[in-house]
């Protein structure tokens, strides 16, 4: 089956891996032109058992976007390409399973989409804008696990735009939480600073009526941030500013102008026992379809 299958679908493949799920309409905006090629390629995949998907049903929205979850040829792919045994066929059920169910939570997909669609937005620029890459996208787990299990961002990422590139941990808000709640996050990072890289937290808030308001709220705090350096964005604001990597990040305690990302300090540092150091080549979501990228492993 391997002859059928093309770079984009071995990204994709690792891309499902990582983050256990992806819409339609992000993997569209990272790997295709065209959304209806797009839906044509993802329906010639399931068919071939490469991929897999479920439609959530939520209790109160009703049917929502169509996910995409990796099937067992990816997954078998994915393994083999890491040098693992691949899961077994129950091993691969239950973790099927456990998309659909996690989905129907309330709050939860739409916290896991948005998280994704950040990084998605990112890579989306990428294509437009040469000179621009991710070139890394860590999902909440492998940061908790890589760098310091006090601290629990949603994702992390390294963005390099020319010569400029920036390391950072993401804090999507869905807009529910207190900004008490919202500070009580800081603690963790305070920890990381003594032992591992100091960089910035990107609150990633739903409008700027909350971030105006979160500003007050953390410089009004008994010694501020204490050193952690964070930034936000308002989605309300980015839409129409060039999305993440735009000029659109405004630091906490740092005057009224806002940033591109690429321009926030975040130095990547040198590897250590809390610091996974600057991102290898394949850390790249789409070292795949790069050139200097080795052939798939089938």
């Amino acid at each position: 089956m391997s002859w059928r299958l093309q770079p984009r679908d071995y990204v994709l493949a690792h891309l499902l891996d990582q983050h256990r799920f992806l819409t339609t309409d992000q993997i569209a905006a990272i790997l295709f032109t065209s959304p209806s090629t797009c839906r044509n390629r993802l329906d010639v995949l399931r068919r071939l058992g490469f991929i897999d998907w479920f439609m959530p049903v939520h209790p109160t929205a009703g049917r929502l976007p169509v996910h995409w979850v990796p099937g067992r040829l990816s997954v078998r792919y994915v393994a083999l390409y890491h040098g693992r045994p691949a899961p077994s066929g129950r091993a691969l059920r239950e973790a099927r399973d456990a998309s659909p169910s996690a989905a129907t939570r309330v709050g939860h997909l739409a916290h896991a989409d948005g998280v994704n669609q950040f990084f998605v937005d990112l890579l989306a620029h990428s294509r437009s804008h040469p000179g621009t890459r991710l070139a890394r996208w860590w999902p909440a787990g492998r940061t908790y696990t890589k760098v310091n299990h006090n601290t629990k961002p949603d994702g992390h990422g390294v963005w390099t735009d020319g010569e400029r590139e920036v390391a950072f941990f993401l804090e999507h808000d869905t807009g529910t939480e207190s900004h008490t709640a919202r500070a009580a996050k800081l603690t963790g990072y305070r920890t990381l600073q003594d032992k591992g890289p100091a960089w910035p937290v990107l609150f990633w808030l739903p409008s700027t009526a909350i971030e105006a308001h979160l500003h007050r709220h953390l410089t009004g705090l008994d010694g501020g941030t204490r050193g952690v350096p964070i930034a936000t964005a308002a989605r309300d604001y980015a839409g129409s500013h060039g999305g993440p990597a735009g000029p659109v990040w405004s630091v906490v305690d740092g005057g009224r102008q806002r940033l591109r990302l690429a321009e926030l300090s975040g130095p990547l540092g040198p590897e250590g026992p809390f610091h996974p150091g600057p991102p290898r080549p394949d850390e790249d979501p789409l070292f795949l379809m790069r050139d200097e990228a080795p052939p798939a492993v089938v």
